[in-house]
């Protein structure tokens, strides 16, 4: 006779668990409360579906999780990007590898990544409930009666992949688990700067980005936009520095560098365009790799004619256009969510899972995984991986199981 498996949470880490479990053992059923399953993998990367990211050594792939990076070692030594792109390709889903080292399916559709797990859990003939919304688990004997708004299941095993919303950490934490509050991670800094002033969509290739009260810093490209400050180097930042930004309540200083250089150095760059260039004036000199609008912006701000020839402009006005460029410091005064990859920080302790296969060490028959945990990623694909290995293993240690 077969085991019941309620998998509560028709996400990225609930369904590839389900794809993975053996239907021969296990009658399994899916429980999602919204009215879609898989929403999350739908809209990431911008609907492409940033399914992981080219890093094939574990202990290179930890350092892209603020939290969980020591516990997910062990993990990414048994299922990391390389398995899961054979998994895929293996089910006829060709995956491609960006030059910035994100892997996407090559239809450019997540659709493709959905159609793949829907059809997999299809073909099992597991059970996928939506509009099922848990309302409590309790254990009677050794089963878990799970109470949704809808019906009551039994389970010999539950596997939880519902995500970080209050109330399935809440869920969780009336079980006996500890939770760490959640706090946003990922997200853009809302700056009121004359800096930034009407210049939405101008982005750096490689700018700098410091907090020092935090004493911490990032690079990497950064994009103005209608808030503030958004791209890679922010929201590496505010990943890495989510539970400390969260206890400022997200009203802190930054200093910024557009260029990515120090000052000595671009100081060097402005005075040998300048010995070249002697007759040119100030404004349409293209000296530094920055739009001609955001030059503008700088001389505007440093109080620079924009006529004035370039070999007539002062000591003094050369050190305030060099520190507007690369030591801007700015007030941030709150936080814009990045939509497409939102991802929290904090969940279910990481001390109460067995890390060998994501049980946990509080309840019995009992599996965690995916963003319900206390871990999170920055952006390229690796919050999934985290979901695809975790899932992967928790399907493993079941299908090894004695029935």
């Amino acid at each position: 006779m077969k085991e019941k498996i309620i998998i509560i949470g028709g996400g990225a880490a609930g369904f590839f668990c389900a794809a993975n479990l053996d239907e021969s053992k296990f009658e399994v059923t899916i429980l999602e409360q919204n009215s879609d399953v898989l929403q999350k993998v739908k809209i990431s990367g911008g609907g492409r579906c940033n399914v992981t990211h080219a890093c094939f050594d574990p202990r290179e792939l930890v350092n892209f999780y603020p939290r969980g990076n020591k516990e997910l070692l062990s993990v990414f030594h048994k299922f990391q990007p390389g398995d899961t792109m054979d998994w895929f390709e293996q089910r006829n889903v060709p995956l491609k590898i960006e030059n910035d080292n994100r892997i996407f399916p090559e239809s450019n559709s997540s659709q493709t990544i959905i159609n793949t797990l829907v059809e997999e859990v299809s073909n099992k003939n597991f059970e996928v409930k939506t509009k099922s919304v848990v309302l409590e688990i309790g254990k009677i004997e050794n089963q878990y009666l799970v109470k949704t708004n809808s019906e009551e299941f039994l389970a010999d095993y539950i596997i939880y992949t519902t995500g970080s919303s209050p109330k399935s950490l809440k869920l969780i934490q009336n079980l006996g688990h500890k939770i760490i509050d959640p706090v946003s991670s990922l997200f853009t800094f809302n700056i009121k700067n004359e800096t930034l002033k009407d210049l939405p969509g101008t982005s750096f290739n490689n700018a700098e980005i410091s907090i020092p009260k935090l004493k911490t810093d990032e690079s990497g490209p950064m994009l103005i936009t209608h808030w503030g400050l958004s791209g890679p180097a922010i929201l590496k930042i505010s990943a890495w520095k989510a539970v400390e930004l969260a206890e400022l309540k997200y009203q802190f200083e930054v200093l910024v560098n557009f260029l990515g250089i120090n000052v000595e150095s671009a100081e060097e760059i402005f005075k040998k365009f300048r010995q070249g260039n002697p007759k040119k004036s100030i404004g349409s000199s293209k000296i530094f790799a920055i739009t001609s609008r955001f030059w503008h912006r700088i001389l505007w701000l440093s109080k620079v004619d924009l006529e004035k020839n370039i070999s007539n402009i002062s000591a003094k006005e050369l050190h305030k256009i060099l520190e507007n460029l690369c030591q801007n410091v700015m007030k941030v005064s709150g936080k814009s969510t990045y939509k497409d990859e939102f991802v929290t920080a904090g969940g279910v302790d990481l001390k109460e899972i067995n890390f060998k296969n994501m049980s946990s060490k509080i309840l019995e028959n009992f599996y965690v995984a995916g963003e319900v945990l206390n871990i999170d990623a920055v952006t390229g694909g690796f919050n999934f991986q985290a979901c695809w290995s975790e899932a992967w293993l928790i399907a493993q240690d079941l299908n090894l199981k004695e029935i």
